[in-house]
């Protein structure tokens, strides 16, 4: 029987983690190298070895509605868009609802978490931890949680660039980057366009003299808003949206995409156009980087090939003097040193995870390593839901398959995600957001059944399969069901709206537009897939999608901007 469980960090993934075994009756014992909560999100002046560091301008890139904990809606006077000061905020608040801090451990870091002796009956670890008092103190654990990131060590590639023994400037990772004042009026290049790399590209071009960015691949560029300025998250990550991903040929989503970014910017044009289509990779969320390219305080460069005594030299042979320092947002490498080796048995040295959540070479499956994956939407409803699903696992209410099926599963999504990313490496790390978040509630129990909800509750289901995949949808039902979960999707948009109205403007003379207008794209939807079908099922497939249009704006009226 599983009883306690180490808890190893406190930032967001393990707040949650303490939080879900609480309330499947187990016993936390949460472990925190620092002196609060908060993990990556704890902004600190300098940097700390073996600990996650952000930039102090750090904005998030997914709105509150759709990163919030399921059980646990953000404020609604938050803006929809925080600063990691204010998501640290809600990190408080939610610990001190649930009562967390009773069970975390701090400035105590973990040395090693190895398998006791009779591991394969007992499931048990050993746990070695290092107080604040510098004293060694072993614990045994019936299950292990890994919240600690994978953000602690940089990578800094610069034994790959030659002549960088000879630079005069400086060299440093993203990870020692806290704002732009040692930039002021200097020569800067950052190399790597991820979204820290866009960030800092961008903060560093407003007071360096002259700032380049330089890419491998490129990337496709998309800001946080939506149309009428709504997050874009909440306008995009929608089941609805998914479904019609699925169903339409991904050449025609890539086209017709595309050509909308490159109506705002050309990506040609303004140098920033990747080799691979924008559904192949995760986009690059970033409100400013064409407005610094279009007024030439940030320039685009191709890959860094070498250094010169002061300057760069770039894979298209041209050569930038004078350069005062070069920030390297080329990732981190992921590693967990107080794990056993054998863990890490990927081709790679990396960790082996199935459905990036437990390795499978462990007899016993009572280790999960959480958070480790990429995605394109919010990180924490889906390290939450890990969390729902390990500890099921861990009690034996939710089984693991075989080893050799495990592996195969490993394999196979591996090799689907090759077509878009070509590093074994990094295509083992992505996951589809609504179907991996779906498959493990399905495991929990807790995935919505819609024809039920269409049944019971008509206007909530439209809110559901029409609106953003929010958290909240996973506590309408089943284990950890939360009574709240209705209200919280129901008034979604209200807590959208609040921070905009800081000011009185006149109503409108007539919504009709504005209510009609989302369904136009949910009946062009149904036209569009019309297309797709034998002729003699082209009329009745029309005639169907006016019948569902004219139903659905009896409860868009009444519900949809009502919340």
């Amino acid at each position: 029987m599983v009883g306690r469980v180490a808890v190893i960090g406190a930032g967001s993934s393990g707040l949650a983690c303490v939080k879900i075994c609480v309330d499947e009756g187990l016993e936390p014992v949460c472990f925190e190298s620092s002196d609060d909560i908060g993990g990556l999100w704890r902004f600190k002046e300098s940097p700390e070895a073996e600990r996650s560091s952000i930039y102090r301008s750090l904005v998030v890139n997914t709105s509150k509605e759709m990163m919030c904990f399921s059980d646990f809606p953000m404020p609604a006077y938050f803006p929809n868009y925080m600063h990691n000061s204010q998501l640290l905020q809600y990190f408080t608040l939610y610990a001190e609802h649930f009562h967390l801090l009773r069970y975390i451990n701090f400035q105590t870091t973990v040395r090693s978490v190895t398998q006791r002796p009779d591991f394969s009956l007992s499931g048990q670890w050993d746990v070695v931890t290092i107080n604040r008092d510098g004293e060694e103190e072993r614990h045994i654990f019936d299950a292990v949680l890994v919240c600690s990131g994978h953000y602690t060590q940089p990578a800094l590639p610069l034994s790959e660039f030659p002549g960088y023994e000879m630079f005069s400037g400086r060299c440093f990772h993203s990870w020692e980057y806290k704002d732009a004042d040692a930039c002021r009026g200097k020569r800067v290049v950052v190399v790597g366009i991820g979204n820290s790399g866009g960030d800092i590209a961008v903060e560093i071009s407003r007071s360096a003299e002259k700032t380049f960015l330089s890419t491998r691949q490129g990337a496709w560029v998309v800001g946080r808003m939506s149309t009428n300025g709504l997050p874009l998250d909440m306008t995009a990550i929608t089941r609805l949206n998914n479904i019609l991903m699925m169903l339409l040929p991904k050449a025609l989503v890539n086209w017709a995409t595309e050509r909308a970014l490159n109506h705002k910017y050309d990506h040609r044009l303004y140098g920033l156009k990747p080799r691979h289509r924008l559904l192949d990779r995760r986009p690059l969320i970033n409100d400013d980087l064409p407005g610094r390219i279009l007024q030439g305080a940030l320039v685009m460069k191709p890959n860094l090939k070498g250094f010169v005594d002061s300057g760069v030299v770039f894979e298209d042979g041209t050569v930038e003097e004078n350069i005062d320092a070069v920030v390297f947002c080329t990732g981190y490498k992921g590693n967990f040193s107080f794990l056993p080796p054998a863990l890490s048995e990927g081709p790679h040295g990396e960790m082996t995870l199935y459905k990036r959540l437990f390795p499978p070479s462990l007899q016993r499956p009572t280790l999960a390593i959480m958070g480790l994956f990429q995605t394109k939407g919010p990180i924490m409803p889906i390290v939450e839901m890990q969390a729902r699903w390990a500890v099921k696992v861990f009690t034996g209410l939710s089984h693991l398959p075989s080893k050799k099926k495990m592996l195969e599963v490993i394999e196979s999504e591996r090799k689907r995600n090759m077509n878009s990313y070509p590093c074994p490496r990094q295509a083992a790390l992505q996951v589809d957001y609504i179907p991996y978040l779906d498959f493990m509630a399905k495991q929990v129990g807790v995935r919505p059944n819609f024809l039920i909800l269409l049944l019971r509750d008509p206007v909530l289901w439209v809110k559901v399969v029409f609106g953003p995949c929010t958290p909240y949808q996973y506590r309408l039902t089943g284990p950890g069901q939360w009574a709240g979960a209705r209200h919280a999707i129901l008034t979604q948009w209200k807590r959208v709206a609040q921070p905009f109205t800081t000011r009185a403007v006149p109503e409108p003379e007539t919504r009709a537009s504005v209510i009609f207008s989302p369904w136009l794209f949910t009946f062009g939807g149904s036209v569009i897939m019309a297309v797709f079908l034998s002729r003699d099922k082209i009329i009745p497939a029309l005639q169907g999608a006016a019948q569902i249009l004219d139903r659905s704006k009896i409860f868009l009226r009444n519900t949809w901007f009502t919340g």
